[in-house]
C-alpha cells in the first residue's frame, strides 16, 4: 500500500523554480507531487514502505528536509544531490553536511567521501563545521581510524583543522587505545597552527591512565601546571588520581589530592569516589572512611546529592570493616534520597547481615529495596537462600528461590547447586530432586527454564530446625 506523506510549511514560501526541481526530482525516483498551497504545504505520495512523516510536522528548510527524507526513506539522496547540481541548484553547506554525516552514519562512508570530493571540485568551500561533524560521526561509530584517513586526505588543502577537531580524533584514538597515534597528531598541531587546550591534555591524560601508564599522565599533568596559558581543572588531577588508584597507588593518589584541594581545584564526587574506592580496596578503610565522611560533609554542605555510586563505595568500605550498622544507616537515607537504587547498593549489607545470623534484618532491608521499586538481582536471592539455608530455614530459602523464578531472575548453576546441597543436608531429597529437575529442565536441548517464571510447590514438607 503507498504511504502518503502529509505536511504544513510554516514561515517558507517556495519559488516557482522550487516546485518545479522538486517535482521533477520527486518523479523520476517515482513519486507523485501536488503541491496544494504554498503555505499550507504538499502531499507526496510515496513508494510502498516509506515511513509516513508526521502530520504537523513544521519545516523551516524544505531543501535540507527534502534531502533527509530522499536519505531516509528512498536511499537516492545521491541522485538528488546530482539532479540539483544539473538543474543549477548549488546544494548550500547544510545540505551537503547532512548528506555526508547522514551518509556516515550509515555507514556509506563512499558516498559520504564521492560527495566531499565533488563538492571540492566545484566552487562551494566548506567550513571546518562540515568536517568537524563527520569526524565526531566517525568518532562515535568506531572509525576513527577511517577519520584519521580523511583527516590526512582532506586537511591542509580543503579546510584548516582547528582544535575540536584535533581533539575529536585523539579521543577517539585515546579510546582505541592507540596511544602513540593520538600523540602523533598531538605533536601536529603547531604544523597547523592550533595550540592544545586543557581538554587536549586531559584527553590524552585520560587515555594514559586508563592504560596504566600513570606516570606519563602525570608528566603531562605537571607540564600543564608550568604552562604560563593553561591551569590543570578537576577533570585533570581526577584521571591521575583514579589511574592511582587503579594501581593500588593510594599514597601517592592521596598526595596528589592533597595537592589539588591546597592549589584551589575542588574535587567533585568523581574525585571522591575514586580516591575512597582505591582506598577501601587498598585495604585501607581507616582513610576510606575519613575520606568518605569528609566527602558526605562537603557534598551537604554544597547542598549536592551523593550518586548511587557514592552510596556504593561508603557502604563497600563499612561493610569490609565490619561496620555494618553505619552501612544500615546509611541505606536509610538512602531510602529518603532521590537516588535511583541499585541492587549492588543493598547486596553488600544483605551479605553482611546474614553471615552475622541476622536474616531477618537481611529480609527487611530487600523489602525496602522493593518499596523503592528496585528489584533484587542473581546475587541478592543468591544471598538470601544460602542465608536463609544457613539458618535452617529452607521455607524461606525455597520462597526466594521461587519468586526468584516468578519474577524471571535466571538463577546460575552456583545458586541451584548451592540450595540443592542445603535441601540435601536438611534431609529433603524429594525437594532437591524436583529443584534440579525445574531448574535444569530441558537444559540440553538449550531450553533451560532458568530465568523464565515458574511456580514451586509453597506447601512443601518441610523439617523444623531445631
Amino acid at each position: 500500500m503507498t504511504n502518503v506523506v502529509r505536511l504544513r510549511i510554516e514561515h517558507v514560501v517556495l519559488s516557482l523554480v522550487w516546485k518545479k526541481w522538486l517535482c521533477k526530482s520527486l518523479s523520476k525516483l517515482g513519486v507523485q507531487v501536488c503541491v496544494i498551497d504554498e503555505k499550507m504545504g504538499f502531499w507526496a505520495r510515496g513508494l510502498a514502505g516509506a515511513r509516513p512523516r508526521p502530520e504537523k510536522e513544521v519545516i523551516l528548510n524544505p531543501e535540507a528536509w527534502f534531502v533527509k527524507v530522499v536519505c531516509t526513506l528512498f536511499d537516492s539522496a545521491k541522485l538528488v544531490f546530482d539532479y540539483m547540481r544539473s538543474d543549477g541548484h548549488s546544494p548550500d553547506e547544510s545540505v551537503v553536511e547532512l548528506l555526508v554525516s547522514s551518509y556516515a552514519q550509515m555507514g556509506k562512508l563512499d558516498i559520504a567521501e564521492k560527495i566531499l570530493d565533488e563538492v571540492y571540485c566545484s566552487e562551494l568551500r566548506l567550513s571546518v563545521f562540515v568536517y568537524t561533524n563527520l569526524f565526531n560521526v566517525l568518532v562515535k561509530r568506531d572509525q576513527v581510524d577511517e577519520a584519521v584517513r580523511l583527516f590526512r586526505k582532506y586537511m591542509g588543502s580543503h579546510c584548516r583543522p582547528d582544535s575540536w577537531i584535533f581533539n575529536i580524533l585523539i579521543r577517539g584514538l585515546c579510546r582505541a587505545g592507540e596511544i602513540d597515534k593520538a600523540f602523533e597528531l598531538f605533536s601536529e598541531m603547531g604544523s597547523f597552527g592550533c595550540s592544545p587546550d586543557v581538554v587536549t591534555y586531559n584527553t590524552l591524560i585520560s587515555g594514559l591512565c586508563k592504560a596504566n601508564e600513570v606516570d606519563r599522565g602525570c608528566d603531562l599533568l605537571r607540564k600543564v601546571q608550568s604552562s604560563s596559558e593553561l591551569s590543570p581543572n578537576v577533570t585533570t588531577f581526577t584521571s591521575v588520581i583514579s589511574g592511582y588508584c587503579k594501581l593500588g597507588r593510594t599514597e601517592e593518589a592521596s598526595a596528589l589530592f592533597d595537592e589539588m584541594t591546597k592549589s584551589g581545584v575542588r574535587p567533585t564526587a568523581v574525585t571522591f569516589n575514586s580516591l575512597i574506592d582505591g582506598l577501601g580496596k587498598a585495604g585501607n578503610l581507616s582513610c576510606a572512611l575519613a575520606m568518605g565522611n569528609k566527602l558526605w560533609h562537603e557534598m551537604n554542605a554544597k547542598n549536592v546529592s551523593p550518586s548511587a555510586y557514592t552510596f556504593s563505595v561508603l557502604i563497600n568500605a563499612l561493610c569490609k570493616d565490619n561496620r555494618l550498622h553505619e552501612a544500615r544507616d546509611l541505606l536509610r537515607e538512602l531510602k529518603w534520597s532521590n537516588v535511583i537504587p541499585r541492587p549492588f547498593i543493598y547486596n553488600p549489607v544483605v551479605d553482611g547481615f546474614c553471615k552475622a545470623g541476622n536474616v531477618d534484618e537481611a529480609n527487611q532491608i530487600v523489602a525496602e529495596m522493593e518499596e523503592k521499586r528496585c528489584n533484587p538481582d542473581k546475587v541478592t536471592f543468591t544471598i538470601l537462600i544460602l542465608g536463609n539455608s544457613m539458618k535452617g530455614r529452607m521455607s524461606e530459602a525455597i520462597g526466594n528461590f521461587n519468586k526468584m523464578l516468578a519474577i524471571g531472575c535466571a538463577p546460575d548453576k552456583i545458586t541451584v547447586d548451592s540450595l540443592i546441597s542445603c535441601l540435601l543436608k536438611a534431609g529433603m531429597p524429594s525437594e532437591a530432586r524436583r529443584i534440579k529437575q525445574i531448574a535444569y529442565k530441558d537444559l540440553n536441548s538449550g531450553e533451560s527454564t532458568m530465568g523464565r517464571p515458574h511456580h514451586l510447590r509453597a506447601n512443601a514438607d518441610i523439617p523444623v530446625a531445631i
